[in-house]
């Protein structure tokens, strides 16, 4: 007989853990997750978003689950029992090599969490426990987002299980109303099509559209409302600036940080830290709003630099501190960016059969959404300035200095002589 438990969850109701997931639950990379919040600092604001990267997992394996289940039932596709404990595994270790409080570090420029799961799945107690149940290769593929497995796209595509669980699990953990998306349609509208290279690939069948897009206006909604709310930048750019800081001087290495927990890491930084970031963040005594503008009311769209050059935005504070009459590291200039936030990538089949992409322009012939996803992404963008202290910024200087091109804005930030 098949081993097996249940888990109770207050999202899915009852998870049962199948072999494969009980052959490397109880390992410690995968405990470890037990103690990374998945929302990072969205507790300060959302008191309930202390659930963790551990009950994620456990729902996206959860969710793998049901929809290989349905696939097959729906006789779409037959996967051998290798292949879907694959998969399965790949849903349940998608996070393995993620950080503490969330992706605030990836912006302070430490590498993405997914290359981190290679040396969990490679090395220690989980890879042990994965020889002979899956490759490390084709699981690191996976979750990495370049396999050329036929359903790789249930652990990273447009339909995602990640997505369908973070998602849901996030606004009901918060306690908003946003993050409402019909799992159960977009689960049983999940089919199987050929690609343009002619290999198997997730699909959606055209009767699950409005849940899709239902899917995608959650997106929307959440970062609007959850994920960039101005409390919560507030927070991740203090904790950036702490991190980046302790680094420099030597105080944590990167590493280390890789493989510790959100309350281990900031015990580390409140038992040596000069700047007091820590302990403002502790007792949540976070940086105000000296500036608040929508991308919307940009003149055109700003060079990427603001999310993708941490050196060069924390050169460019200071300035801006300095000139504010603020001491360094007393002002976070925060413009986040999320450009594919709700692209989609995927084969809709059409209810004569006949097979199309849901991709760019193309997109909007078959859902509404699309066609304003550029000014949704706008309004939701949010360019603001925070200032511990009293300092002042003007608007217009601010708007100007997102404009420059890279150079310019290094420029802009050079020390005074």
């Amino acid at each position: 007989m098949t081993r097996f438990e249940v888990v109770r969850d207050p999202l899915w109701n009852n998870i049962r853990l199948d072999a494969e997931a009980l052959a490397v639950v109880d390992t410690p990379a995968v405990q470890r997750l037990r103690y990374v919040r998945q929302l990072g600092h969205a507790f300060l604001v959302y008191p309930g978003a202390t659930h963790s990267r551990f009950e994620h997992a456990l729902g996206a394996y959860h969710l793998a689950r049901r929809a290989l289940t349905q696939l097959e039932d729906a006789g779409e596709t037959r996967v051998d029992a290798a292949d879907r404990a694959l998969l399965k595994l790949a849903a349940l270790l998608h996070d393995i090599g993620h950080y503490p409080f969330s992706h605030a570090l990836e912006e302070a420029g430490l590498p993405h969490h997914e290359l981190l799961a290679e040396r969990h799945l490679m090395h220690g107690e989980l890879a042990e426990r994965l020889a002979g149940l899956a490759a490390p290769e084709r699981l690191l593929g996976l979750i990495q987002g370049r396999s050329a497995e036929p359903l790789a796209g249930l652990v990273s595509g447009s339909l995602d299980v990640d997505k369908l669980d973070y998602l849901s699990r996030d606004a009901w953990m918060c306690g908003v109303p946003y993050g409402v998306i019909d799992v159960d349609r977009l689960l049983t509208s999940l089919g199987v099509a050929l690609d343009a290279h002619g290999r198997p690939t997730l699909a959606l069948h055209e009767k699950g559209l409005a849940a899709l897009e239902s899917l995608l206006f959650a997106k929307y909604q959440m970062y609007r409302n959850v994920y960039w709310h101005h409390a919560v930048r507030s927070a991740t750019a203090m904790f950036k600036r702490l991190v980046r800081q302790a680094i420099g001087a030597g105080r944590l290495s990167p590493d280390a940080i890789a493989t510790a927990t959100d309350d281990g890491l900031i015990h580390q930084l409140v038992e040596q830290d000069p700047t007091g970031l820590a302990r403002a963040l502790r007792e949540r005594r976070l940086a105000k709003r000296a500036l608040d503008l929508s991308a919307a009311e940009l003149p055109a769209a700003p060079p990427s630099w603001t999310a993708d050059d941490p050196d060069l935005v924390e050169r460019v504070e200071d300035r801006l501190a300095r000139d504010a009459g603020l001491a360094p590291g007393r002002l976070f200039l925060d413009f986040p960016a999320k450009p594919d936030m709700l692209a989609l990538d995927v084969p809709l089949v059409k209810r004569d059969g006949a097979v199309t992409q849901l991709e760019g322009a193309d997109a909007a012939a078959h859902l509404g959404l699309p066609r304003v996803a550029t000014e949704l992404y706008r309004s939701a963008r949010r360019l603001r300035v925070f200032v511990l202290g009293e300092g002042r910024v003007e608007a217009k200087r601010i708007v100007n200095l997102v404009m420059l091109p890279r150079e310019e804005a290094a420029t802009f930030a050079l020390p005074a002589a």
